[in-house]
């Protein structure tokens, strides 16, 4: 797909290069391709000294998303790419657009970009990089520095605050003390962006490497607070020292986070927000407690989430994945038939690996989620959920009026096979004849 995706762009600059236009790879492409091949593969922009009606009248497939700043969509061979004419932007319309943009050329293009590694270009024609920001020198001194005066730059659009943290964890990079300092005095604009970007911005950063470095910058920035303050209020809750010795409750969730090695969203989430109930349960007592703290977590995340418009199947996981994260603990001592429950659950995957990362981000012990696994190798999959030996219509053939003891009856009919007393479905009509009336 990727090299697919670089000969359609390809196409593109060269299409208009023909026409005596100036075209370039833009933004994070060139960062990415400066860095090396294990960054490429996200998308490949491109910025030109065509209009945008040009880049309309030469490309047979364009969408116009953006044309008052310059930003068409050329889709070639079914894949997308952002075209955008250079331009100036001037003054600030709401804390994300300009008041107003003049189209200019590549060098004052750069200028109102937000981050140095984010403002070169590059020309795959001729092979050569337009930095006119000092991005390669940021690159190899591994900064993060705002394109000229950080106030304004995040005044322009005071999303990349987060922005900011996140390419710094991405690519383990320190902030430039002049970058950081304009960042913490900027935090509480981050009130004017919308809960959609914040999120995108949140699931890259969860999702992307260094996770735990973004959450202390987040913390020590006073960001957290901003965006996430369920999470903030984990910093300083004490956990009993013989399960937790790492630390306190913020402390084990970064350390989490450090553990993953590319999460699944789920488990990106969930590892994210699993504890963020004990800050309001914890109890002192013969020591320190978090009862129900997996039940209440779950809650809260699930508000969270739906305060900043996840969607629907993300909350749903990261609901079950929290919610029974406490769970794993009794999975030595479970009948067989609620074993293989636990094993065929939805979530499973993304549960068992949450658990594994918050034992070795606590106390190490991985006794049960090697139970569990061995479980999966010794137990058939057929076997762990199979289609039920008894049925709703079976019941009312014997004779049952159909309501809400049928879904007892199912259940237990149903442990039963899972336990192996019932093999087959006339053994299992034979037991519902048997324990149950229709009366």
């Amino acid at each position: 797909m990727q090299s697919q995706k670089k000969l359609a762009a390809f196409s593109i600059i060269k299409s208009l290069t023909d026409k005596g236009y100036q075209a370039l790879y833009a933004g994070g492409y060139v960062r990415d391709l400066l860095m090396g091949p294990d960054n490429l593969g996200g998308d490949i922009d491109i910025a030109t000294d065509a209009t945008p009606e040009t880049v309309a009248s030469m490309f047979q497939h364009v969408i116009g998303v953006g044309e008052h700043f310059g930003v068409m969509i050329v889709v070639v061979d079914g894949l997308p790419f952002e075209v955008a004419t250079f331009r100036k932007d001037v003054g600030i319309a709401d804390g994300r657009h300009p008041g107003k943009v003049v189209f200019t050329d590549a060098l004052h293009d750069a200028q109102r970009r937000d981050f140095t590694i984010n403002g070169m270009f590059y020309d795959p024609l001729k092979h050569k990089v337009y930095d006119y920001v000092g991005g390669q020198e940021d690159i190899d001194r591994k900064i993060i520095r705002a394109i000229g005066d950080p106030l304004l730059r995040f005044e322009e659009d005071y999303l990349r605050i987060l922005r900011a943290i996140r390419f710094a964890a991405r690519f383990d990079f320190a902030i430039d003390p002049d970058t950081w300092d304009a960042l913490q005095k900027k935090v509480e604009g981050i009130s004017s962006v919308s809960a959609e970007r914040i999120f995108q911005e949140c699931d890259k950063i969860v999702q992307g490497p260094h996770s735990e470095r973004a959450l202390v910058l987040l913390h020590s920035s006073g960001l957290l607070s901003q965006v996430l303050p369920e999470l903030e209020a984990m910093a300083g809750v004490e956990q009993p020292q013989e399960f937790h010795p790492e630390g306190d409750v913020f402390i084990h969730t970064a350390k989490t986070l450090s553990l993953l090695t590319h999460p699944s969203r789920i488990t990106a989430w969930s590892a994210l927000l699993h504890d963020i109930g004990k800050p309001r349960t914890m109890t002192k007592t013969d020591r320190i407690r978090f009862s129900n703290h997996s039940r209440l977590g779950a809650e809260m995340a699930k508000k969270l989430l739906i305060r900043l418009k996840a969607p629907h199947h993300l909350i749903d996981g990261v609901y079950a994945c929290i919610d029974n994260h406490m769970n794993f603990m009794n999975v030595k001592n479970m009948r067989l038939s609620t074993l293989k429950k636990f094993l065929s659950r939805s979530t499973f995957e993304d549960e068992i690996e949450l658990h594994r990362v918050d034992c070795l981000a606590s106390h190490g012990d991985l006794a049960n989620y090697n139970f569990l696994r061995s479980k999966q190798q010794e137990i058939p999959v057929d076997e762990i959920k199979p289609l039920p030996l008894l049925t709703g219509k079976d019941l009312i053939v014997l004779g049952l009026q159909p309501g809400p003891g049928f879904k007892t009856i199912l259940n237990d009919a149903y442990d039963l096979q899972l336990e192996g007393k019932i093999t087959s479905a006339d053994q299992a009509r034979e037991w519902a004849r048997t324990n149950w009336s229709p009366r």
